[in-house]
């Protein structure tokens, strides 16, 4: 899922993998390497990755759709919190603990998004 990931953003910014690599100060080879799959970056240059193109670690991995915290819908959330998987100590989420949840998620993200203005 990275190299895809990976070559798909560096498409969506115009630029060639040459233009990547000097962006970054990394080798072209190196670079190429990585978008075609054959070696990984190490999480430092993912977090550089994440950086340049303003997404998530979790996205460039395929851990997640969502490119970064800002396109966080309400309904992405409720989405998240109404999965029966959530549990705590092997015990289901009471409708009490999603909206307190709920609202914990969102108070965290508006503040961070407040972090970005």
């Amino acid at each position: 899922m990275f190299p895809e990931r990976l070559k798909a953003l560096r498409k969506e910014a115009k630029l060639t993998q040459k233009q990547m690599a000097e962006a970054l100060n990394i080798k072209q080879p190196t670079y190429a390497q990585w978008e075609n799959g054959r070696t990984k970056p190490k999480g430092e240059t993912l977090e550089r990755f994440a950086n340049f193109f303003n997404v998530s670690t979790d996205y460039l991995l395929g851990k997640t759709d969502i490119k970064n915290s800002s396109e966080l819908t309400e309904t992405d959330i409720e989405e998240i919190l109404n999965n029966d998987v959530i549990s705590y100590d092997g015990k289901p989420m009471t409708e009490h603990d999603r909206e307190i949840l709920t609202q914990v998620i969102k108070d965290y993200f508006d503040g961070k998004l407040k972090d970005y203005d």
